[in-house]
Order: structure tokens, then C-alpha cells, then sequence
């Protein structure tokens, strides 16, 4: 009995190693995608192209975001318990319900784009909303091969769905852009449009691909199932079993969601209503390719400019955030198998270490963003933006993107002990401070644009504490705050004054920003890595539970 919990958590690291290791690719992936993108296409059209996402993460989170934690939870619970054919039948109800919601999300996205894009304020993202539709019934039908193979800890088809995906999103979508952009005869506002669009076509595309590779992964395996002799539940009650976990996480998901769609209304009307009421910022270039002599057409094209900066920052901030996705997908099936087996120890030591894990990935990314905040954006996007109004708006963004991972990873955890219902709570908290937030500060001339990442901080940063607060009163056996964020707290911030210190030295003995940042993010590496050691971050227990945990701690002499 023992052994079982060192079982278990091996299987969670080993997964979310895998994940991880994935993730990483993936956001790589991404960076060669957006980064280029965002340096071939206006701030006004990545406005468009944003504006699509938003609409498209609505649908795809109401079709996915509960089922996929509630498939994963049931079949790891089934398969502790031996039960083959109760696993099997989970599968064909969740497959069949992922189907279902995502061809109806694609009806909806195709058939009211063009009000869904107007309802948006941006009724110019129509062509994205079009292209990403398609998108929206692979990514659903995924999600049940990937919530099968999360319930059974087996992260490698998910990895390899999500590669592909990214692989695509890169060659089609890039290609599709830059080919749009040199053939295309349309005005320049016109080919912008259709640029951004052609971009996006190669998610969709991407999607098509992965969701072929799933379907021909689990077609090849099906027949060496095992066969056994349990009796699985009733469709009906399988589906009122998962419905019963899913639709609190869908909710509380959505709320993210339809918070952010309201945001981008309501910072896109305030900065129309900015240049409406001083008419004498609106540039000449802004009344020429907004086609138009003056009035609404060239007032969205300016906020569209402004919002576009934020949204480029966006796609920097989103990096953290994204690799959380492997320890919060591992987390789920690992603690479930373990209070299924009632160890709540084992479970609570799972948690605290996905907690640790986590924050070691997040505080030093977070930290980096915000002492690097301006020499990163000029790095990525050099001369495509102004620095004065990007700086500080990436830099308050990377303190919220710490507060966004501790929240993902609080999440998972209250949802693995079954309390689906207190993430919500928080969710819509936070969603309505940072609506708040903005309205009031956008709406301010003298910060504008500026107000919306500090309503995101603000929104993430309460949830985060919340969800804190949760777990230590919630569940049983929670993990200590002290351990999980002392150590990495600390190595981050001396890192990130490195960092600040090395950049500005370099730039004083006259060395160009490209090379002065990336000098200064290579010896930040170097400074966190070598505190987390010195400080002994890591323990060799930790080590132990990772894949060739014994073989690392000896390499790195951690006893």
C-alpha cells in the first residue's frame, strides 16, 4: 500500500512531463506563427483576428471545457477500478456529445458571423469568424479521444495531436497570409482583412489534420482492447454522470470567455468613443485607409490600432499560461485515482507538488515579462509598435500571467476533489472586477488602452487568492504555501533584477536591444537555475517522482 502513492505520482510527472515537454514544442510552434504574423499583419487586422478567437474560444469552451475534465476524471476512476467496459461506454457518450455540441457551435459560427462579428464591434472579422469555424467541430470531437487517453494518465496522443495541430497553424497559416498579401488586388485595408483571415484558415486546417491522426490512432488500437467481464452503466446514466461534472467547469469557463468577448466590446467602444470626442487625434493615415473622410469607419480603425497593441502583448502573455496545460491536464486523473483509492495523503502530496511544479514555471516567465517588458516587445515586433504604450502594457501583463497559472492549477485541483461548483464562484468574481476595472480606466483619456491589462491583473490576481483560499479550507491534506511559493518566488525576483541589470548595462556599452535581450534572458536562465539549486528548490523526493528522477538528482548532486 505504500508503493501507491509514489505510483501515482510518477504516473502524474511522467505525464506532465510528456505534456510539458509537448507544450513547449507547441508554443514554439506558436511563437514562429504569431510573432511573424503579427509583424506581417496591421495592428487593426490582428484586432480582427483576435476578435474571431474570442468568438470561436466561446463556442469551443461551452462545447469542451467541462466535458473533457469530466471524461478524463470518470474514466480514471473506471480504469482504477478495473473496469474495461464501463470505460468503453464512457467514450462512446462523450464522443457522441462532443459531436453533437461541436456541429452545432459550426452551424452557429457559420450561419450568424457576420452578427456575431457585428454584436463584437468589429464587424470587419467577419472572413475570421468564417475561416475558424470549421475549427471548432474538430477541436470537440478531439477533445474525447484526448479526455480518454488524459483518463488512462497516457498524455502522448494529446501531445502529438497538439504538434500537429501547431505544425499546420505554422505552414498553412503563414503561407495563406504572406501568399494574400502578395497577390491579392484589393485596397490595403481589404487585403489586411483577408490576410488575417487566410492566417487563421490554417487552424482549421490544423485542426482537420489532428483530428484525423486521432481517429486513426484509437481505430488501430481498438481492436487489441482487453476484453472483461464488468457490466458498464447505462448510456443515460453515464451522460447524467458527466453532465453532473461538467457543467459547473463549463460555466465557470464560459464566464472567462464571455467576459473576455464583453471586454473587447467595451474597450473597443471606449476607445471609439475616445477619438469620437476628440476627433483631432484621428491621423490622416487612419481617415486614408479607413476609406472614409472622417467619422465611425476611421474612429474603430484607430481604436482597432490600439487594441491591435494590446492583443500582440496578449499572444506574449499567453506563453505561461500555456504550459500549465500539462500539469493541469496530469493533476485531474492523478489526484481523482488517488481519493478514488481514499489516499487522501497521496492526493494532497500530488497537488502540492503540481502546485510547486507549477510556480517554478510560471514566477520566472512572469517575472522575466515584467523586467523585460519593452526590450522583449521590440525584440519580437521591432518598430511595429510603440513602446510607451506596448512597455507598460506587456510588462503588468506578465504579473497577471502569474496569477493566471496559480489559478489554472487551483482549478484543477478543487476540480479534482469535485468541487466543480467553488471555480465558478471566483471566475464570475474576478470577470466582473475586471469589466469594471477597464470601463473605468479605458474610458480615461490619459490611460486608455493602458487600463485594460491592469483590469486583467486585477481580475486574475483576485481569483488566484480566492481559489488559494479554497483549498486550504476545503480539501483535506492541502499543500503548504510556504514551500510551493517561497523558494521559486525569490529565485525569480533576484533573476529578474539580473536580468533588468544585465540589459541596461549592455545597452550602456552600446550594444543593440536584439543582442542586449536575448544576452540578458540567457543570463537570467543561468541565475535562476543556479538559485533554485542553491536554495534547494528541488528536493530529491521531488526528483524521484519525475521520470528518471534518481539519474537527474545524482547528475545535479541533490541528495
Amino acid at each position: 500500500m505504500s508503493n501507491q502513492p509514489n505510483r501515482g505520482k510518477n504516473t502524474f510527472f511522467g505525464g506532465a512531463a510528456i505534456l510539458a515537454a509537448g507544450s513547449i514544442l507547441v508554443k514554439l510552434i506558436g511563437a514562429l506563427y504569431k510573432i511573424p504574423l503579427g509583424n506581417v499583419l496591421s495592428n487593426e487586422s490582428f484586432t480582427n483576428f483576435n476578435t474571431a478567437y474570442n468568438v470561436y474560444n466561446l463556442f469551443l469552451t461551452i462545447s469542451t471545457a467541462g466535458l473533457p475534465v469530466a471524461l478524463s476524471k470518470t474514466v480514471s476512476e473506471a480504469d482504477t477500478l478495473g473496469r474495461r467496459n464501463q470505460i468503453h461506454r464512457i467514450f462512446q457518450v462523450a464522443l457522441a456529445t462532443f459531436t453533437i455540441l461541436g456541429a452545432l457551435s459550426f452551424i452557429a459560427m457559420s450561419v450568424f458571423g457576420r452578427p456575431l462579428a457585428i454584436l463584437m464591434g468589429d464587424d470587419s472579422a467577419i472572413y475570421c469568424i468564417w475561416a475558424l469555424s470549421p475549427s471548432v467541430l474538430c477541436v470537440c470531437m478531439m477533445a474525447a479521444f484526448r479526455g480518454y487517453y488524459q483518463g488512462h494518465s497516457n498524455m502522448v496522443p494529446t501531445a502529438v495531436s497538439q504538434i500537429i495541430e501547431a505544425g499546420c497553424k505554422l505552414i498553412f497559416g503563414l503561407a495563406l497570409a504572406f501568399l494574400v498579401i502578395y497577390t491579392f488586388t484589393g485596397g490595403s485595408a481589404q487585403k489586411q482583412r483577408m490576410a488575417a483571415a487566410g492566417a487563421i484558415l490554417g487552424v482549421s486546417i490544423g485542426s482537420v489534420i489532428a483530428l484525423i491522426y486521432m481517429i486513426i490512432r484509437y481505430l488501430r488500437r481498438r481492436g487489441s482492447r482487453q476484453t472483461a467481464t464488468d457490466r458498464p452503466d447505462s448510456a443515460g446514466s453515464i451522460f447524467s454522470h458527466l453532465m453532473r461534472l461538467a457543467i459547473p467547469i463549463t460555466i465557470g469557463s464560459a464566464a472567462i470567455s464571455i467576459v473576455t468577448i464583453i471586454d473587447t466590446k467595451v474597450v473597443l467602444s471606449l476607445l471609439r468613443q475616445m477619438y469620437a470626442n476628440l476627433p483631432e487625434l484621428i491621423t490622416p493615415e487612419a481617415l486614408a485607409q479607413a476609406g472614409q473622410k472622417g467619422g465611425v469607419d476611421a474612429e474603430l480603425f484607430m481604436a482597432q490600432g490600439l487594441k491591435g497593441i494590446y492583443d500582440k502583448c496578449m499572444a506574449i502573455y499567453n506563453l505561461p499560461s500555456q504550459l500549465m496545460v500539462a500539469i493541469t491536464a496530469s493533476v485531474i486523473p492523478a489526484v481523482s485515482a488517488c481519493l478514488t483509492r481514499r489516499d487522501h495523503l497521496a492526493a494532497g502530496r500530488t497537488s502540492e507538488s503540481a502546485l510547486r511544479i507549477g510556480l517554478m514555471l510560471a514566477f520566472p516567465m512572469g517575472i522575466g515579462l515584467f523586467s523585460l517588458s519593452g526590450p522583449i516587445v521590440d525584440l519580437l515586433y521591432p518598430g511595429k509598435m510603440d513602446l510607451s504604450i506596448a512597455g507598460p502594457i506587456m510588462g503588468i501583463l506578465g504579473l497577471a500571467a502569474i496569477f493566471v497559472c496559480v489559478m489554472l492549477i487551483c482549478n484543477s485541483i478543487l476540480q479534482a476533489h469535485g468541487l466543480v461548483n467553488l471555480p465558478v464562484i471566483t471566475v464570475i468574481i474576478g470577470g466582473i472586477i475586471k469589466i469594471v476595472v477597464n470601463y473605468i480606466l479605458v474610458g480615461n483619456y490619459s490611460i486608455n488602452i493602458k487600463g485594460a491589462p491592469i483590469g486583467t491583473l486585477c481580475c486574475f490576481g483576485i481569483v488566484a487568492l480566492l481559489d488559494l483560499f479554497l483549498i486550504k479550507r476545503a480539501i483535506p491534506s492541502p499543500p503548504s504555501y510556504l514551500k510551493a511559493f517561497g523558494k521559486p518566488l525569490t529565485a525569480s525576483v533576484l533573476m529578474g533584477l539580473g536580468a533588468w541589470g544585465t540589459h541596461g548595462l549592455l545597452r550602456q556599452l552600446g550594444l543593440g536591444n536584439a543582442l542586449s535581450t536575448i544576452a540578458a534572458i540567457g543570463i537570467a536562465m543561468v541565475i535562476y537555475v543556479a538559485l533554485i539549486l542553491l536554495l534547494r528548490a528541488i528536493s530529491k523526493d521531488d526528483l524521484l517522482l519525475m521520470p528518471k528522477g534518481e539519474k537527474i538528482a545524482k547528475i545535479l548532486r541533490i541528495s
